[in-house]
């Protein structure tokens, strides 16, 4: 059973510069040190996260240790995956949502619908979320189109709908690279970022809950990170997260991090 966080609530606006230098986030409770997606041991490099929210927005801050700062991708929902990035899926019961970050500010971001969920008259059944939009797909987890889960993936769930020309209302983020990105000449200490999820853009998510939250109220949320490594000559990508998945398929919002809001200030 995964741990609760407890979100505490701020008075006063955050900047969203990616720095992370403002008092509540030095307040902040932070994560512990992020682990293996699958397995559960520590992290290569020290990655952590804090949360924190008002009447406007959640708010979600990543220190992130990384010698060798990189990213190329600046088109707007490129495969961030398949470079470094940090990452954060919100549960809303019958939906969720991904969204991806690289160095460069590059965002990548989907919404999903479960198919048992999206029904003829249903409360998805709108203009916003068109299945002949041909930025909808059909998808399965991280193991569609692999062997015994082909078409269906591997979560007890089955399929779900993927929106990708969804982009999450009001979004703001900010990155801050303590050293040179893409210079592989001498290492530095990391980057920074920090994200600001308005409560006007979550009424898909909020799946009967408060807008804002009410103190007590419970979400899930996955907090990611992945790492594009060379390893003897090969290309590795390392996951960590906040708790453990035990799977490299990450869409599973019944394993995400728990947390809790509180109306009590940092």
């Amino acid at each position: 059973m995964s741990k609760v966080y407890t979100v505490y609530h701020i008075h006063e606006p955050l900047s969203i510069d990616g720095r992370l230098d403002e008092d509540v986030w030095q307040r902040a409770p932070r994560s512990p040190r992020f682990v293996d997606v699958i397995g559960g041991t520590p992290g290569l490099y020290d990655t952590q996260a804090a949360v924190l929210w008002d009447e406007q927005a959640l708010y979600v801050g990543f220190w992130l240790e990384e010698p060798f700062v990189q990213a190329n991708f600046t088109a707007r929902d490129s495969l961030i995956f398949l470079e470094n990035d940090v990452e954060v899926f919100i549960d809303g019961g019958d939906c969720y949502y991904e969204f991806e970050l690289n160095a460069l500010g590059t965002i990548y971001e989907v919404f999903f619908i479960w198919r048992d969920a999206y029904t003829r008259g249903g409360r998805f059944d709108v203009p916003e979320f068109d299945l002949l939009d041909p930025q909808t797909f059909s998808f399965g987890g991280n193991h569609d189109r692999v062997g015994e889960h082909f078409w269906r993936g591997s979560h007890p769930r089955g399929p779900r709908w993927a929106f990708t020309g969804w982009d999450f209302p009001g979004l703001r983020v900010g990155v801050h690279i303590d050293g040179t990105l893409n210079d592989l000449s001498s290492p530095h200490k990391g980057w920074t970022v920090e994200l600001a999820f308005p409560w006007s853009g979550m009424h898909w998510l909020a799946d009967g809950r408060s807008l804002p939250p009410q103190d007590g109220d419970e979400w899930r949320i996955f907090f990611g990170r992945y790492e594009k490594m060379q390893l003897n000559g090969q290309t590795q990508h390392a996951g960590w997260s906040w708790h453990p998945i035990g799977s490299n398929d990450n869409h599973a919002p019944e394993r995400f991090t728990p947390i809790r809001f509180s109306t009590e200030g940092v």
